[in-house]
């Protein structure tokens, strides 16, 4: 899954302060992880409802045209 530039941007920008303000590198890497994992999962959040959106009116489109 390829990210928006901005998220990337922000991602980067993070990944940095992560690694200025932590010095061990098994919580660096763990904070790194969390950042990936919530970054994601507000992604799904909110392009999920819209692809299924779509996809509903697509049937209701092609229930419409059969009739």
């Amino acid at each position: 899954m390829k990210l928006p530039k901005s998220i990337r941007k922000f991602i980067r920008k993070e990944k940095a302060r992560i690694r200025r303000e932590i010095v061990d590198d098994e919580k660096q890497k763990e904070a790194i992880k969390k950042l990936y994992e919530e970054v994601i999962s507000k992604l799904k959040k909110k392009k999920l409802p819209l692809k299924e959106e779509k996809k509903e009116e697509a049937l209701l489109v092609k229930d419409l045209a059969k009739t």
